[in-house]
């Protein structure tokens, strides 16, 4: 009898390769965390950033320990140059320079981040109830924003602290009240977006609140643009409390202030030098390694 030729031979002895199928219900895990770090530390310029600000952690955490004398104590060496007993010399009343660069460390670092997270949190209420509430929401929301970034940041900061007073705590409102509105804008874009996704209307079919909606639903899809703006803006809240700290609206004394370290010395400058250059430095040298790192973050965001 002939063979078809469309049918192929098989050998019925042979053994069938068994593929193992996935137990039901468990999803495959995309590396995404593990990616994005490696894209962070694979750009020396965030990784050079990076070192930089956790020298300044470590210095600030450590403070109480290497610091060699008290920040507020008088050495009787009044303007002295940089010398074996005070390696960043002393200012003009006698205070050792190194001591209180060290001290003034721990304010910065606690109030910039401590900044960046309460207008983090009033932002993101803002721009959730503005942007998937709209209508008259909406409107008021934005438009009392729109009112506040009228203003000039650093104008903003001046009639706050002058209006409360100069402390720790009305320093984070002042930086609050500055940054929140374009955290808030941010948001009520992502929220646009987001709040016609599929995701979101089966929330609405299953009879979720409102609130639910927005902080269990959307939320969670918007961190990704909030955690890189956050990182950015931290060293621009570290830029603005050393300018503060220069106006005299900064910590009371005497309390070490970097800014503040740096308007004491000004009118030194010309004779010692060291007074101002120390502070100044601190103060860049943070605000570039939180920028290098903030754009490590970026990248890796958007790469990962």
């Amino acid at each position: 009898m002939a063979t078809r030729p469309d049918i192929v031979s098989r050998d019925v002895t042979a053994p069938v390769p068994i593929v193992e199928a996935a137990p039901a219900g468990l999803a495959v895990r995309r590396p995404g965390l593990a990616r994005r770090l490696a894209i962070l530390f694979e750009s020396k310029a965030s990784v050079i950033g990076l070192c930089i600000v956790l020298f300044w952690v470590a210095v600030a955490i450590f403070a109480p320990v290497i610091s060699p004398y008290s920040p507020t104590g008088l050495t009787g060496a009044l303007a002295q140059p940089p010398s074996a007993a005070h390696l960043l010399g002393t200012d003009h009343i006698g205070r050792d320079v190194l001591s209180r660069l060290m001290w003034g460390s721990r304010v910065i670092l606690v109030l910039a981040p401590l900044s960046v997270i309460c207008a983090l949190a009033v932002g993101t209420l803002l721009g959730l109830a503005a942007g998937y509430l709209g209508g008259l929401v909406d409107e008021v929301v934005m438009r009392l924003l729109d009112a506040v970034l009228a203003f000039p940041a650093i104008l903003l900061y001046l009639l706050v602290i002058a209006a409360v007073g100069p402390s720790a705590l009305n320093i984070v409102l002042a930086l609050t009240v500055g940054s929140s509105p374009g955290i808030a804008r941010i948001v009520r874009s992502l929220v646009l977006d987001l709040r016609s996704r599929e995701f979101v209307a089966a929330a609405r079919m299953r009879g979720e609140s409102k609130w639910y909606i927005m902080l269990v639903e959307i939320l969670p899809n918007a961190t990704g643009p909030l955690v890189v703006d956050g990182c950015i803006r931290v060293g621009y809240a570290t830029f603005a409390i050393g300018t503060l700290g220069f106006l005299g609206l900064g910590m009371p004394p005497p309390t070490p202030d970097w800014g503040k370290m740096v308007s004491e010395g000004r009118n030194w400058i010309s004779m010692s030098p060291w007074i101002v250059i120390a502070p100044a430095l601190a103060i860049s040298s943070l605000v570039v390694g939180l920028n290098l790192f903030a754009d490590g973050v970026r990248e890796a965001a958007q790469r990962g």
